[in-house]
């Protein structure tokens, strides 16, 4: 069966390379730890199998799932096929296809924790790719809960698992957020891990890198002469970064009570939105490169002052609502959520960039879960025009060639002139649009916005991959451009911190403090004084 309506498919249900292809060149094993969480059967598996779907493998590999619970290779096969259909969008008729791939999935049952688990990890991995004829090529990828990242890197460097000296064969890890819980921890972690491995072999994921319109904003800006010149603080009169989701509680409640939105949301995705719409042009699209100029934006974040952290901050946690006309509860009554829970469901903030391009130019930030719509997009919005050409435009035949003496209160008005906004749709419907004033039909002088909208679907008719897919065929060809290097790590916390201290030393707003289903806090609103528009509310 085809992928898309552009993909061919070989005899055996495998999809046809195009001629042009990025591939993994060498033969490899991928160990994904936490193998029976949602993250690897929703997420990972349906990833590594569209790969080899569509022919990004080579013709030898083996994956290696390891967990705690008791489990055959058999077992766990028919667990990923089920949790890949329900939650990865594996068709039912693709099920042929999905046994061929399986074939190369095995199970190891471990105690992250427990040293004498590595060993015996050590020699099947040995066996099978001697069985393979496998060179030893190895990606390992920490699917587990955040405690256990700097336990199983030590344990597989007892275990003579890791190679830190550069050659062949390779090993690199792959690292999922949060990677610490503030500046302090983040340190800490990234010292254990550098003890046992060097900073190019360490892949520190953000999905969010991976999504196609995230990866474009380097191509629309930089490849396109007309609008690099007008990112600048000079056209330019804000900058508005949103992550609203429509949901709730999904997934480990207790991690998002430890984590709230500040950490889980905008310490990562969105800082690293702001990077790549605010980084100066690299000398080349190396991976160094680019992540330099990102490291740049964020070492120059320009926050508020700590000491009133609520003028430029604020904090929500959704109550009781409606989504799409049905009743649902406030964060305080999901289940596994605590009694009081002073955890933030919704965080906004306002920020500058101290570079010569953004000086003075706010940049907008908000995330939060139960909002009115899911969505995800960046909003640049321009300056009104210099001039007031058309704020006074008389009717057809009222004052002939004579000017308008209304002055302030002119009843002759009937255009004006809206801000250009140029938007970058991340999700749910990845595309770029512009808007921008036109003469509305007529005999009459009147202006309205108009939309010139791109969409991927419409102007591409090929399958996107997913974040997944484009960040693991990365990982194991060894390209970290989409990865986060330590001191962009580092940067971030470093923002963030100051803001999590704050919290501490102060009580939490009166929780909650906005409706499910609304768009967050009204107190949100106060950040956009002096903005010429307010938040854009998709």
């Amino acid at each position: 069966m085809n992928a898309s309506p552009l993909v061919q498919t070989e005899p055996s249900g495998k999809a046809k390379a195009p001629a042009a292809r990025v591939q993994v060149a060498e033969p490899f094993t991928v160990v994904i730890f936490g193998i029976t969480g949602a993250l690897a059967g929703g997420k990972l598996l349906p990833a590594l199998f569209s790969l080899w779907r569509n022919d990004y493998f080579p013709h030898s590999f083996v994956i290696v799932g390891v967990g705690r619970r008791e489990k055959s290779d058999a077992q766990l096969r028919a667990d990923l096929r089920e949790a890949a259909q329900a939650h990865g969008g594996l068709p039912a008729e693709l099920g042929e296809a999905w046994d061929r791939f399986a074939a190369s999935l095995f199970y190891h049952r471990a105690d992250f924790a427990v040293a004498e688990g590595y060993p015996a990890l050590a020699g099947r991995l040995q066996a099978l790719e001697k069985e393979r004829g496998l060179t030893g090529n190895r990606l390992y990828y920490l699917a587990t809960d955040p405690e256990a990242f700097p336990v199983i890197v030590e344990q597989l460097a007892d275990a003579k698992l890791l190679h830190r000296e550069p050659g062949l064969p390779w090993t690199r890890v792959v690292i999922e957020k949060p990677f610490g819980k503030d500046l302090a921890s983040a340190r800490t972690l990234d010292q254990h891990i550098l003890r046992f491995l060097r900073e190019e072999q360490i892949y520190r994921i953000d999905h969010y890198l991976g999504k196609e319109t995230v990866q474009n904003l380097l191509s629309f800006r930089f490849g396109n002469a007309i609008f690099e010149p007008v990112f600048n603080r000079r056209y330019v009169d804000h900058v508005q970064i949103t992550m609203a989701e429509s949901v709730g509680m999904e997934g480990p409640r207790a991690f998002y009570d430890r984590a709230g939105a500040l950490r889980d949301v905008v310490q990562n995705h969105l800082l690293q939105l702001l990077a790549f719409v605010a980084m100066e042009p690299p000398i080349t699209l190396a991976a160094k490169e680019i992540r330099d100029e990102k490291v740049k934006v964020l070492d120059s974040l320009s926050p508020g002052d700590p000491g009133d952290i609520n003028r430029w901050v604020v904090r929500g946690q959704y109550g009781a609502g409606h989504m799409d006309g049905e009743p649902v509860r406030g964060y305080r009554e999901e289940e596994g959520v605590p009694d009081g829970s002073t955890t933030e469901t919704y965080v906004a903030l306002r920020l500058g960039v101290e570079t010569w391009r953004w000086a003075g130019v706010p940049f907008l930030l908000r995330a939060g879960k139960r909002l009115a719509e899911r969505e995800t997009e960046i909003v640049v919005g321009f300056k009104r025009p210099p001039l007031r050409l058309f704020t006074r435009v008389p009717r057809d035949g009222d004052l002939g060639d004579r000017t308008c003496q209304c002055m302030d209160v002119c009843k002759c008005a009937i255009a004006q002139v809206e801000p250009s906004t140029l938007v970058f749709r991340i999700q749910p419907d990845e595309g770029i649009s512009l808007s921008v004033s036109a003469k509305r039909p007529g005999m009459q002088l009147a202006l309205q916005p108009v939309r010139m909208d791109f969409r991927y679907d419409e102007s591409f008719r090929q399958a996107m991959p997913k974040a997944y897919e484009r960040l693991l065929l990365d990982a194991l060809r060894g390209d970290s451009t989409l990865f986060m290097r330590s001191e962009e790590v580092m940067a971030a916390w470093g923002f963030v911190t100051p803001i999590l201290e704050a919290w501490h030393q102060q009580p939490s707003p009166r929780f909650p403090n906005y409706a499910a289903g609304s768009w967050g806090p009204a107190e949100a609103d106060g950040l956009k004084d002096g903005c010429q528009r307010g938040w854009r509310q998709p």
